[in-house]
């Protein structure tokens, strides 16, 4: 039977972990947007080598779920951070390492993929003829990224970077699997107390939804004044 005396304590429950899972998307988000920048700019201005590794990169990370990346950072991460800190001389035991911190290390990797083809759409949209003039007005490169370009891959870009923030939260559920706790994890933990299920998950779905909500909200306003200064 359902309970409707259980939501609120429900909601009680989970929505001390919420906080967290959104500082680890934000993360995820920001380190992903960053690596993925990177990687696109490589292959947008076709650099010898990088391009081909950035597209081993993403056949690799599009490729294995993310489920899978995950198990391995949290079972090589910690022999590959003792490897790389001993060629430095540095002793670190790399099984302390938090699983939070494997979490968002994977999730980035996998992001990253993902965000390269949505920088590299964004400046495949540019128009190359607006570089030509503001050349010819006495841009530096530096004033072109910055006044013209930048403002317009932003735009362009948006849509789909507001779409990896709730791909991101979603997974970020898979941290369960090494016990990282996200609203998701804390439903199910909550759940098992007393096994009403259905009541814990109805009310993480309605906090996934706000959340949802609040991304496209914040998208669609972002991409207003940034079309209005552009």
């Amino acid at each position: 039977m359902f309970d409707l005396s259980l939501l609120i304590p429900d909601f009680l429950s989970i929505l001390p972990v919420v906080p967290w899972t959104l500082a680890m998307a934000v993360a995820v988000f920001v380190l992903s947007t960053l690596l993925g920048s990177l990687f696109a700019l490589c292959e947008y201005r076709r650099l010898p080598v990088l391009r081909e590794l950035v597209v081993a990169y993403k056949v690799v990370f599009k490729g294995v779920p993310m489920v899978v990346v995950i198990f391995l950072a949290y079972f090589g991460l910690p022999a590959a951070l003792e490897f790389v800190t001993g060629l430095v001389g540095l002793k670190v035991n790399g099984h302390m390492t938090p699983n939070w911190v494997t979490l968002i290390v994977a999730l980035t990797s996998c992001v990253a993929a993902f965000q390269t083809e949505v920088i590299k759409g964004a400046l495949n949209s540019f128009d190359k003829g607006q570089a030509e003039a503001a050349h010819s007005l006495g841009y530096t490169g530096w004033q072109l990224f910055r006044r013209v370009l930048l403002p317009q891959v932003t735009v362009a870009a948006i849509p789909d970077l507001a779409n990896s923030v709730m791909v991101i939260m979603k997974a970020l559920s898979l941290g369960f699997a090494i016990e990282v706790v996200d609203i998701f994890a804390q439903a199910q933990l909550t759940a098992a107390l007393n096994f009403y299920y259905l009541e814990a998950f109805l009310v993480a779905v309605v906090i996934y939804m706000v959340i949802a909500y609040l991304v496209t909200q914040l998208a669609d306003f972002s991409e207003r004044r940034l079309r209005l200064r552009s």
